[in-house]
């Protein structure tokens, strides 16, 4: 009989979560049985089969950005996962519950899990909640960034085993929640290199610039979305470099203030919006750039965090323009130009600058493709999660085969 794994998400629904997809395609090809626990995307079914997966999916609540409204969101989607945890688990027992974060909240549902059917926990450890408050309120209370380390260093040891994005996220993991290292266990979040590559160009994309620069991720407070704005403020009102337009693809809690700023800035005939776009719609536009944006400024959870966009852009041979950042140089490695952390006007520039390299933006745009394909790419992270798995599940004989 196949193993049931249960897969918690609050921050993004699934598959949208691209990490997550690859996790549970990766579970269902060795074999499991995988059902997903996660918020709405707009228009999505509250129950769904996708490619053998099973999608349980609640609406999302977001009240507002202050730090309080995250209380009541975080208290709502607990609520809305157990619910729908215990429906999903009428269909038979989890061997294995893994929540993702952020927040770090989901270790109870463990435990009763743990409790009811000896059911193994594992932490995806994606963000890191106490830095992340720490950059969205700088000026923000202390006891709110005391209280998320205590549930931080909670989901650390109630999890039997943490996998971490990266060598920083591990150390935290060891050296601040006293988890023992081998039951830490690094998985970067590499690109699938087969269905991120560079395609045909669509000069029409361009608008009826020369070059195009891209963005894609989140837009919250953290992301530096605004870096990008005001850096194509520089690039056209004060550069004089009209033949460069800027597309942004995705969306958050920063959307519309954006939207404002690029209106108040006199853009709107350079900056594009997409707001989150269908994956034939980015796959067009990554392969009409010339450039990808990682304006990440360095703070506390930045430095030390990996950004998905930045590898994305490499699997499409996109230089990427980025502050100099811990752990932003270990994934783009020398596929990226680096500026000062935080100066709008280097970014800007170092942008103007790649336009006008050709030999540098391809040179660049191999190194970065190649570095996906040889190290970044999800085949080589996938046997590792999979082994975290069968170690998990080594016990049963009817433990699933971990060689796809």
């Amino acid at each position: 009989m196949k193993r049931r794994i249960l897969i918690i998400v609050q921050n993004l629904p699934v598959p949208f979560d691209r990490r997550v997809w690859l996790e549970c395609q990766a579970l269902v090809a060795a074999g499991y049985r995988v059902a997903v626990v996660c918020p709405k995307g707009k228009g999505d079914p509250s129950y769904d089969v996708l490619d053998s997966v099973q999608l349980y999916k609640y609406r999302p609540y977001a009240p507002g950005g202050s730090s309080l409204s995250f209380v009541y969101e975080y208290v709502y989607s607990f609520l809305a996962t157990f619910w729908l945890a215990l429906k999903a688990r009428r269909k038979g027992r989890f061997a294995v519950l893994q929540a993702c974060n952020p927040p770090d909240i989901f270790w109870p549902i463990a435990m009763f899990f743990r409790a009811l059917d000896r059911t193994k926990f594992v932490f995806d450890h994606h963000d890191l909640s106490p830095e992340l408050y720490e950059s969205r309120f700088p000026e923000g209370a202390k006891l709110p960034y005391r209280g998320l380390r205590a549930l931080e260093r909670r989901t650390h040891r109630t999890a039997d085993h943490v996998i971490s994005t990266n060598d920083s996220y591990r150390d935290i993991a060891v050296r601040r929640s006293g988890k023992a290292p081998r039951d830490v266990t690094v998985v970067r979040t590499g690109p699938d290199p087969d269905k991120l590559k560079r395609g045909a160009a669509d000069p029409e994309l361009r608008r009826g610039h020369r070059f195009l620069a891209t963005y894609i991720g989140v837009m919250g407070p953290q992301d530096g979305v605004d870096i990008v704005v005001r850096a194509a403020e520089i690039v056209v009102h004060k550069l004089g470099r009209t033949d460069i337009a800027f597309t942004l693809i995705g969306s958050g809690d920063c959307f519309d203030e954006l939207v404002a700023l690029r209106d108040e800035l006199n853009l709107a005939g350079h900056v594009e919006f997409t707001g989150r776009a269908p994956d034939e719609l980015v796959g067009c536009i990554m392969s009409t750039a010339d450039v990808g944006l990682s304006p990440d400024p360095k703070n506390p959870l930045n430095d030390v965090s990996t950004m998905n966009k930045t590898m994305e852009y490499m699997s499409f041979e996109l230089p990427v323009v980025a502050f100099d950042l811990r752990e932003t140089r270990t994934s783009a490695g020398e596929a990226a130009v680096y500026v000062t952390p935080n100066v709008v006007q280097e970014y800007a520039e170092a942008i103007v600058a790649l336009m006008d390299d050709e030999p540098g933006r391809t040179r660049l745009g191999q190194l970065g493709r190649a570095r996906v394909e040889k190290e970044l790419a999800w085949p080589h992270q996938r046997q590792a999660y999979l082994d975290v798995y069968q170690r998990l599940t080594a016990n049963s004989e009817t433990a699933p085969r971990t060689g796809a």
